[in-house]
């Protein structure tokens, strides 16, 4: 019994086992078919990733689109793998700009105006914000001496303008009223004593009257008031005081039968005939400022919540025409000597550089890179760059830019070195011998609608059909422009006998770069080559022969004669005619607008 329950335990463990290896076994295959299918379809789409770039079917198609860098371009073996757009880029950057030659013609169109570099004093403007205050060296104060009370009020208002000498008010003092009857006294009994024999007693008597008379002066009673006081021989109750200065009440506390101590505050009289007007300098500017002339003070603190420093300026003010509390602007003139100055419109600032465009004669114009110093009203001050008595060009400096800066990009194009064709031949496949002539209608191509003719020839001077030919026009980013980069791509139809032909739209005109390339059963027959030219102008006068763009046996690409010749002598196309290069009347002739 026991051995029997032994075998079926040991029986039912033996298919538990086997089971579970199948259970792994089934799992093991699902795992390696679900990776050979991942695997498939990774090479399946990176095939179709490697191979974007080649048109699946040729036909009539272009597509035009803003971009950042001109995608990288291999050979048949892919080991060559290059970032155009920024390489370009750079280029755009580390190239200088050239001189440019421009015909009288063109020079008056474009409304050229010629200016002269020169040296004459100038003087530094800073300019900032103040506030007009009352001169406190011009107020006056008017207070009592003594105690009393007004009686009558003449100045009345506050801002009402009084000459000095005019009334203000009256007042009785008690003690006023009995300091003129001591000074009466003083004065009879002076008079009674003079011819007395008693010695001491005159010049005594004389002492006393002298006292009263200095007394009343301290109190400031007037002279004219003092000679009333003699006539009368009676003590004035009601005392006039008048206003010490001309000028403008600016506080009035003065009432009648108001009771006023020696403290009281009644009048204040401002004289306006110069003003202060408190300016707040910046505080970069703060340290240009020197005491002397209309600047009276520079107050030592900092107003900490605008960064300002106040400094006090004196300006005289016929007409009233500064008044307290008004907001003003001021222009501080600073004297710099013999500067050398340019008009201001002359300085083109090109991202960081600073430009100015020399003259020298016969439309040849040089764009050059100076250092500024301030600019002193409508001129500018230059430090480095240029000489006295140079020509230069004080307007559309603009226009004139954008055609040195696309010279430049033209000219930074380097041909390949001697050789450079003949090594890639020898090392590129026997079915990438091809020769490669492209054509455009119209010759040189136009802003928009263009038609491409490429003619692919093999090295026994066959035609080539069936082939896959993709023309690309790129134009590099232009940043001090504000332009990025442009690319088109045209897919080209085998019309037979090796013919390819289709429409493309060029965005804009300027220089472009070409490249074509040639695929056939899957391999590269025309390795692509890049090649920089004008190549987008207006339209061409006809009974000129067209140029062409050639690739050659030895797989360098070169221009036609005629090409070559107008790419040489043109250059930027804008709506406002053509900017000429080095030959500037022939290619003027040549090229049209582009609208």
């Amino acid at each position: 019994m026991n051995e029997r329950n032994y075998r079926t335990n040991a029986n039912e463990e033996s298919g538990v086992f086997h089971a579970e290896h199948n259970n792994y076994r089934r799992a093991f295959w699902i795992a390696a078919t679900a990776t050979i299918v991942l695997a498939v379809v990774a090479s399946v789409l990176w095939w179709r990733l490697s191979h974007a770039g080649t048109p699946s079917q040729a036909g009539n198609s272009s597509t035009t689109q803003p971009m950042e860098a001109m995608p990288s371009s291999g050979n048949a073996s892919g080991s060559e793998s290059t970032s155009l757009g920024d390489t370009q880029d750079r280029n755009l950057h580390d190239v200088p700009l050239v001189p440019i030659q421009l015909t009288p013609q063109r020079m008056q169109s474009i409304g050229i105006v010629l200016g002269k570099v020169e040296y004459k004093p100038v003087n530094s403007e800073l300019r900032f914000y103040g506030n007009v205050q009352v001169d406190e060296r011009r107020q006056a104060y008017v207070q009592t001496r003594f105690a009393g009370w007004i009686r009558k009020v003449y100045a009345d208002a506050t801002g009402n303008f009084i000459g000095k000498g005019q009334p203000l008010f009256t007042i009785y003092s008690p003690d006023l009223v009995a300091t003129e009857r001591e000074y009466l006294l003083a004065k009879k009994n002076s008079e009674s004593l003079q011819q007395s024999k008693v010695s001491g007693v005159a010049s005594g008597a004389f002492s006393l009257f002298g006292a009263a008379k200095e007394r009343l002066l301290q109190w400031e009673v007037s002279p004219a008031e003092i000679e009333k006081l003699d006539q009368t021989g009676k003590a004035i109750t009601d005392l006039t005081v008048h206003s010490p200065v001309s000028g403008y009440i600016t506080q009035k506390n003065a009432l009648p039968n108001m009771y006023v101590q020696p403290e009281t505050m009644l009048y204040t009289v401002a004289d306006l005939s110069d003003v202060w007007v408190l300016a707040q300098v910046f505080q970069s500017d703060a340290g240009k400022i020197k005491p002397g002339g209309r600047v009276d003070y520079i107050l030592p603190q900092l107003d900490m919540n605008t960064r300002t420093l106040p400094v006090r300026l004196v300006f005289s003010n016929p007409g009233l025409k500064l008044r307290p509390g008004m907001y003003v602007n001021v222009i501080a003139k600073l004297p710099l000597g013999r500067q050398l100055v340019i008009p201001a419109s002359a300085a083109f600032h090109s991202g960081t550089k600073n430009l100015v465009f020399v003259y020298r004669g016969e439309g040849n114009i040089e764009p050059r890179e100076v250092e500024l110093g301030p600019q002193v009203g409508n001129e500018i001050v230059v430090t480095k760059g240029i000489k006295a008595g140079e020509d230069i060009v004080t307007s559309a400096n603009f226009l004139i830019d954008s055609e040195a800066q696309l010279q430049a990009a033209a000219g930074a194009f380097v041909p390949p070195p001697p050789g450079a064709g003949q090594a890639a031949s020898m090392n590129a496949p026997a079915g990438e011998q091809a020769n490669v002539e492209l054509t455009t209608d119209p010759n040189p191509p136009h802003k928009g609608s263009n038609t491409v003719r490429v003619k692919l020839t093999g090295q026994d001077g066959n035609p080539i059909t069936g082939a896959n030919v993709t023309v690309t026009f790129f134009m590099p980013a232009m940043p001090a422009m504000g332009m990025s980069a442009m690319k088109t791509v045209i897919n080209a139809m085998d019309k037979g006998g090796g013919m390819y032909e289709a429409k493309g739209d060029l965005g804009s005109g300027g220089t472009w770069q070409v490249t074509v390339r040639a695929q056939q059963n899957g391999q590269t027959i025309a390795m692509p080559a890049h090649v920089s030219g004008n190549l987008v102008h207006g339209s061409h006068p006809a009974g000129r022969p067209a140029g062409h763009l050639r690739r050659t046996s030895d797989h360098s690409h070169q221009l036609g004669r005629r090409a070559a010749q107008h790419y040489r002598r043109s250059s930027y196309v804008s709506h406002r005619g053509c900017i000429v290069g080095r030959a500037a009347s022939e290619s003027c002739a040549r090229a049209d607008h582009v609208q």
